[in-house]
């Protein structure tokens, strides 16, 4: 017998603790959607508010002919606005396709402790974990999703340890999308400059996952989010939806686009892969490519699926903005880090925007005295200091091009160097 919703505790138990999802909650027949998954006002998606992005497909198969050139273009023009783009005749049969969208439903379609095995607490392997939202311990509101995430390290162990009843599947959509990723990490690495060999490419996408989400359907999909806002942490994320629809992509505010600083729905295109840029690969390209916050609404008239496959660096690889761009660019807009330490906030925080990713990024200020050149932890933690001097933040890491000034770690640390002389600052640009 399903909880009262209207307790807070009894609902997480009953959906997280005992693994029953939002599946089960939609499941014991509810008409209105529990207080613990209503967004606050600002969170929710009017559907009626955006716009469609129209922006056509991408024809890969069109890389081996004479118009190689063009289609590169239009990939890197992608990474460079939008950051999500779509593509076709990318080569994942699309009867697999087909076949990973009824696995899916079929998953999420057990009897509930046929899938609680998997909870992060209790599953057999540590490849595979079965859950629902994001991070719910810490959510002010939950999200409507269910899901199984499966962490590839070789084929046997996948075979082995993922889910009998979507393994195949899974694994054979892994496989045959590496051609893909490799197609496409070549055109982005090849605009920046950067030779891609194999250490390179183990480099970007040492670690690869596959997700398969479930959105049941929602009495008031205008309350809930199926996924909060945020960007994906890897290098390039590799989506199916569904033909239902509901992901939509905030156009970034420094792109070359329309609809700067809106949200614009990815409308389903059938046989169509989605791709968009994770925030390491922004990170790499200096903050050319984009990794675009996006989120998804629920639906109230058919449960959705989605299957994301997630490529990304090794968890002790160390993240910095390639050289060969930086000595373009004149400056590096992102401090150095190591992935693990970044994908320990990406996990250990509820969805937010790209604040994970805000950290790294260098900022400028400007005092009554002059400028100081920060990181983005340091931002914060001077935030007080500067702001009692009557400061404003004036720059963001896509304008520090405009300067010439940019000091270490050691020194934003130091208070003296915190602010710096008018002229001083002139003689620096000067030098520069």
């Amino acid at each position: 017998m399903a909880p009262s919703f209207d307790n807070e505790t009894s609902l997480f138990n009953f959906v997280v603790r005992d693994g029953y999802g939002v599946k089960g909650i939609v499941d014991s027949g509810i008409s209105t959607v529990p207080r613990a998954y209503i967004q606050p006002p600002a969170e929710q998606i009017n559907k009626s508010n955006a716009t469609i992005c129209e922006i056509p497909p991408i024809d890969l198969s069109e890389l081996d002919g004479p118009d190689h050139d063009r289609v590169v273009d239009q990939i890197v023009r992608a990474a460079e606005t939008l950051g999500f783009f779509q593509v076709v005749n990318h080569g994942v049969p699309i009867e697999l396709l087909e076949s990973l969208k009824l696995t899916a439903h079929n998953f999420f379609g057990l009897p509930a402790e046929r899938k609680a095995v998997y909870r992060k607490e209790v599953s057999p392997s540590p490849l595979v974990k079965y859950g629902t939202s994001f991070v719910p311990e810490k959510e002010r509101a939950l999200e409507w999703k269910d899901y199984i995430s499966m962490a590839y390290t070789n084929d046997d162990e996948a075979l082995q340890q993922w889910p009998v009843e979507c393994r195949d599947d899974a694994l054979q959509y892994l496989k045959t999308s590496h051609r893909m990723v490799t197609k496409l990490l070549e055109a982005l690495m090849g605009n920046l400059g950067v030779e891609l060999d194999d250490s390179k490419i183990g480099a970007l996408i040492g670690k690869k996952m596959v997700n398969m989400n479930f959105y049941p359907t929602c009495p008031s999909p205008e309350l809930t989010v199926g996924v909060g806002r945020h960007s994906d942490m890897g290098t390039l994320t590799i989506l199916l939806q569904d033909g239902i629809g509901g992901l939509y992509v905030k156009v970034p505010e420094d792109a070359d686009m329309e609809n700067k600083g809106e949200w614009v729905e990815i409308p389903p295109i059938p046989g169509a892969l989605v791709i968009n840029v994770g925030d390491m690969l922004q990170v790499w390209s200096n903050g050319r490519y984009k990794s675009a916050e996006h989120r998804v609404r629920t639906t109230s008239t058919k449960s959705r699926v989605s299957i994301p496959i997630f490529v990304s660096p090794q968890a002790t690889q160390k993240i910095a903005p390639f050289p060969q761009v930086v000595e373009k660019d004149g400056v590096a807009r992102y401090k150095e880090f190591v992935f693990s330490d970044y994908m320990n906030s990406f996990f250990g925080n509820a969805h937010d925007g790209k604040k994970s990713l805000e950290i790294y990024i260098y900022g400028i200020w400007r005092c009554e005295g002059g400028w100081a050149v920060v990181s983005g932890g340091d931002v914060r933690r001077w935030c007080q200091a500067v702001a009692v001097m009557g400061s404003e933040l004036v720059a963001a890491a896509r304008d520090l091009k405009k300067f010439d000034l940019l000091i270490s770690d050691d020194e934003a640390r130091s208070e003296e160097r915190l602010i710096f002389s008018s002229l001083t600052m002139k003689q620096d640009l000067k030098k520069g």
